[in-house]
């Protein structure tokens, strides 16, 4: 797996690589993701077969700016905008429904398409200089737990990159917050680095849950980034259990944070160094269940399967 630096000059060599068809490894501020050329069916399809990713799992498109989304939705509605303004760069992405150039293989076969434009410097050079938009699922193979550094990439997935930009640990941690704009009931399909509060704050609305059957947005399959080693959540750890808990009792068990947004930045990362560690079973002190923790006990509800 070849990581490289974001300088000018990588991030050129990254540019070049996404618009001859490509894939490469591409920091966000959420997760790690593989960056294709969104405009190119062969690339996308060649970021499904890499990440062993079902054909009906949509992918979100990044964008650097408003105007690229011209060749993407059909509408930018004024509600879109306000959550925009709001939080663009950010980790939101927004379900629209697509413009018919838009490709069924980006959208797993519907008639929306998810958007966000990140916030992370090397994420917006890299579209900026490839002058496309740019699927980018996150950089594990599929159900796999995701990468918040750039070691954190699967070796088997990343030997199938180009290249990863190595721009540092993900300032958030977890996967933005999809929230579909398509019908008249604004849904909250995945909640993620923006609250379910902060959007409702915006929007004047509550947010609906997702309708029953419908995968209009990436996260939503019963088990999802996951590490190898089961996965088991308890009220307390025992002294002895390997895990993560808010008070650490040995070199075998992390501490995290008691603020739900920091647990978030710290949650994958310390899945990946318990999983590496070889345990048979991984086990997790259950936060709280109040609203902030909505997308940490999201993720751990998947990473438990």
């Amino acid at each position: 797996m070849r990581i490289l630096e974001p300088t000018i000059e990588n991030v050129t060599l990254a540019a070049e690589a996404i618009r001859s068809g490509d894939l490469v490894g591409m920091p966000t501020e959420t997760v790690y993701g593989v960056a294709a050329d969104a405009t190119n069916r062969a690339a996308v399809l060649r970021t499904f077969e890499a990440k062993g990713r079902p054909a009906d799992n949509p992918l979100i498109v990044h964008v650097a700016h408003l105007q690229q989304l011209d060749g993407l939705v059909m509408e930018f509605p004024d509600r879109a905008q306000r959550l925009a303004e709001r939080f663009w760069p950010g980790p939101l992405t927004l379900i629209l429904p697509k413009r018919t150039e838009v490709s069924d293989e980006v959208t797993g076969g519907l008639g929306t398409i998810a958007v966000r434009i990140p916030n992370h410097p090397v994420a917006l050079r890299l579209i900026d200089f490839s002058g496309v938009p740019i699927s980018a699922p996150s950089a594990n193979l599929f159900m796999g737990l995701s990468p918040t550094r750039a070691e954190h990439v699967d070796p088997a997935l990343g030997d199938r990159l180009a290249m990863v930009l190595d721009g540092g640990p993900c300032e958030i941690g977890l996967e933005s917050t999809v929230v579909d704009l398509s019908g008249e009931q604004p849904r909250l399909l995945r909640p993620g680095g923006i609250s379910r509060a902060e959007v409702e704050e915006v929007l004047g609305v509550s947010l609906g849950a997702p309708v029953q059957g419908e995968r209009k947005s990436p996260g939503l399959y019963l088990r999802h980034y996951a590490p190898k080693s089961p996965v088991r959540i308890v009220d307390q750890l025992g002294s002895q259990e390997p895990g993560i808990a808010f008070e650490s009792a040995g070199d075998h068990q992390i501490a995290l944070s008691r603020s739900p947004r920091e647990y978030g930045v710290s949650l994958y990362a310390a899945l990946h160094r318990l999983d590496a560690e070889g345990y048979s079973e991984i086990v997790i002190e259950a936060p709280p269940r109040d609203a902030g923790w909505e997308a940490v006990w999201d993720r751990l509800r998947r990473v438990v399967g």
